[in-house]
């Protein structure tokens, strides 16, 4: 469980209580006390955000790195614009969908990593996922797709994600600014339309496009399409966004 925490918060302390706190949790919902077991106390200064749900404390616990804060000055005509554009929405709160489309090495990446900078440093949330964890890992507090909006492995045609209302899930995504999601020209199509389904859901925004979220989605067509086992063409683009 450290190992989860450890990789977005740099001290052991923060680390050892967040897990502590989640155990806690985790043992009172099946009726039992943390202090009947050989395990360090909770330090009640950390508890006193015990009442915050661990996904959004994670989330805002997340370490820029210092130099991402000069990447705002450093993007080109097209980086500039479109980081512009997606500011305006999240600062009007009316919602919007953009699609980053690019070869590898286009930059979407460092578009990316200036948006949740400037977020973060506005106080405010922003989700980054990826469908392969290798994309993930190099946006800040990057995790998979799948694993960040509990979406189904095995998934029908007008499914939702597998978290409820009162979950911290749900809360952190109506929380956030900001929804990323990098490469996914490569996950299928209702994975996507899980995750618009769920957070129309949450919002109570059933008319408008992923609730009324500011959402990124970016990728390249020319890369992997969705995998269908034993699809056929038709199949694999019928899959595809």
């Amino acid at each position: 469980m450290s190992e989860d925490y450890s990789r977005n918060n740099p001290s052991p302390d923060l680390v050892q209580q967040m897990v502590l706190i989640d155990i806690r949790n985790m043992l009172q919902s099946m009726g039992k006390d943390i202090r009947s077991f050989p395990l360090p106390d909770i330090d009640h200064s950390y508890d006193d955000a015990s009442h915050i749900p661990r996904e959004i404390f994670e989330e805002a616990s997340i370490e820029q790195d210092p130099k991402d804060v000069l990447l705002c000055d450093s993007l080109n005509a097209k980086q500039r614009s479109a980081y512009d554009e997606i500011m305006a929405d999240v600062y009007s709160k009316q919602g919007g969908l953009f699609f980053a489309d690019g070869p590898s090495g286009t930059g979407k990446t460092f578009l990316y990593r200036a948006l949740l900078t400037k977020l973060c440093s506005s106080d405010k949330l922003a989700v980054a996922t990826a469908t392969s964890r290798v994309a993930a890992s190099i946006m800040p507090g990057g995790r998979t797709a799948h694993s960040h909006f509990k979406i189904p492995l095995t998934i029908e045609e007008g499914g939702c994600c597998r978290f409820t209302k009162q979950s911290g899930t749900a809360k952190l995504l109506q929380q956030a600014s900001l929804i990323i999601w990098d490469e996914a020209s490569m996950t299928k199509r209702q994975n996507v339309e899980a995750l618009d389904n769920s957070l129309r859901d949450i919002m109570g925004q059933s008319d408008l496009s992923f609730g009324g979220k500011t959402v990124v989605l970016g990728g390249d067509f020319r890369q992997v399409l969705p995998v269908v086992r034993k699809g056929s063409k038709a199949q694999i683009v019928g899959a595809s966004l």
